[in-house]
């Protein structure tokens, strides 16, 4: 045909209505495209539950309709693929309120033998098959908690003046540690895979004010715990002039505004999960706050004796964050702690104008920032105690001779927040595809 000639006609099709939108079509007929998840027979009805990623759905075929189908529906396994139509009914004993009068089945995939079913299957397995295991409610509920969660801290960003800016992910020195860095060759030159925006992103306050990023993360750290991933995704807010204390403030609006934001957009997710949100309703700000030397005081009150000087880990903070029912910001800590940006005490110098923000339920931190230092010649110093190469800093080092002020910035961990909110044990359930210490597949 010549073009322009005669207009083209597209074959005919049905639109299909994704599950959690049929509430607003009953008494219609609709078409709806998914998987199945289980299939059972009850006397002379058959029902088929469906899923499409949005929600699940209950499908009813009665009499001939089933003497119809009733080669088709045989092949009915659990995860075919199918296209289904038939008029949408009332029934409020099924969750959403509705069910759906089957009057015709398509196979659009056969699924023989789906290795993950009902019974209990080991974590390794279950990871193994994570492209798979994705799937199942309780992690299609976490995906989309994640989402959720991702929007709802954009959204507070963006709504408050933040810019969003991207640092680059290959960079040519450590932001915070050289230990936990992957080294990459880069054309002959040594580089590494970002473990840490915030250097760059202190550039980019310099010019737009306020900004953040959202994006990967890699750790070399080799831990097998619970809240440790090798790549993970983290949120990283930068502020031009602004001081230890807006910073604390700015951490713990953003904390509410997600929290409360889940608990109003989330109820389905949250259900399926499992979640006491009576824990989450008591998240608002402002959040308690104890010094690192306070919190030394509270710990040798409860057992657990720590030296001035030595880090805080995993026990410490649950031990920590059990003792209030909201987040807690831990304060203050010894400058030999914390990396060679953060801003001394004036008052002390032996303190960082540092804080972490520990989670309750034993989840620990979940943000960590501080005030970054602005004098030039204090940021030379700290190099060299860092045993860092200044000229690799050279370009970072500008930053306080063009107009020096100060700033402030802090990161959260996506995954150990999505945990936290979620109620989930081990942050490996909150990203599609983890990478762990002992795990690069699938």
């Amino acid at each position: 045909m010549t073009l322009g000639t005669t207009a083209w006609v597209p074959p005919q099709w049905s639109m299909t209505v994704k599950i959690a939108e049929l509430a607003g079509h009953r008494g219609e007929t609709v078409t709806v495209a998914g998987w199945v998840v289980h299939h059972r027979s009850s006397g002379q009805i058959e029902f088929i539950v469906l899923r499409d990623g949005s929600a699940q759905l209950q499908a009813v075929i009665r009499g001939d309709v089933r003497a119809r189908l009733a080669s088709r529906l045989d092949q009915l396994v659990q995860e075919t693929a199918v296209r289904v139509s038939g008029m949408v009914r009332p029934d409020y004993r099924n969750t959403g309120g509705i069910e759906l009068e089957m009057d015709d089945v398509q196979i659009v995939g056969d699924s023989e033998g789906f290795p993950i079913g009902p019974k209990a299957h080991g974590i390794d397995f279950l990871m193994d098959h994570r492209h798979l295991w994705l799937r199942s409610p309780r992690q299609v509920a976490l995906m989309r908690l994640r989402a959720a969660i991702i929007r709802l801290l954009r959204n507070f960003l963006d709504e408050n003046g933040f810019v969003i800016a991207d640092p680059p992910v290959i960079t040519p020195s450590a932001a915070e540690g050289s230990t936990t860095l992957f080294a990459i060759d880069y054309f002959g030159e040594p580089a590494y895979l970002s473990q840490s925006g915030q250097l760059y992103l202190e550039a980019l306050a310099m010019a737009l004010g306020r900004v953040y990023a959202f994006g990967p993360t890699f750790r070399a750290e080799k831990s097998k715990t619970r809240r440790h991933l090798t790549e993970f995704w983290m949120v990283e807010p930068e502020m031009a002039f602004c001081e230890f204390e807006e910073n604390l403030v700015w951490q713990e609006r953003l904390v509410e505004a997600v929290v409360q934001g889940v608990l109003r957009e989330c109820p389905a997710e949250l259900g399926v999960l499992e979640r006491d949100l009576g824990r989450l309703q008591s998240v608002r700000a402002p959040f308690p706050r104890i010094t690192y030397e306070e919190a030394l005081a509270l710990l040798g009150r409860r057992g657990l004796t720590v030296k001035w000087g030595e880090d805080l880990g995993a026990p410490h903070e649950t031990m920590l964050a059990e003792a209030f029912d909201r987040p807690v910001f831990l304060t203050h800590f010894p400058v030999e702690l914390k990396a060679f940006y953060m801003q001394p005490d004036t008052s002390d110098p032996r303190l960082a104008l540092a804080a972490d923000l520990l989670a309750p339920e034993g989840y620990g931190e979940i943000i960590g920032g501080s005030q970054r230092i602005h004098d030039l010649a204090l940021l030379q110093r700290r190099l060299v105690e860092h045993d860092l190469d200044p000229e690799r800093y050279r370009w970072y080092m500008d930053l306080r001779r063009y107009g020096s002020v100060p700033h402030s910035g802090f990161g959260v961990g996506l995954e150990r927040l999505v945990a936290w909110i979620g109620g989930v044990e081990h942050v490996r359930e909150t990203v599609a595809f983890p990478r762990t210490l002992t795990r690069l597949w699938p």
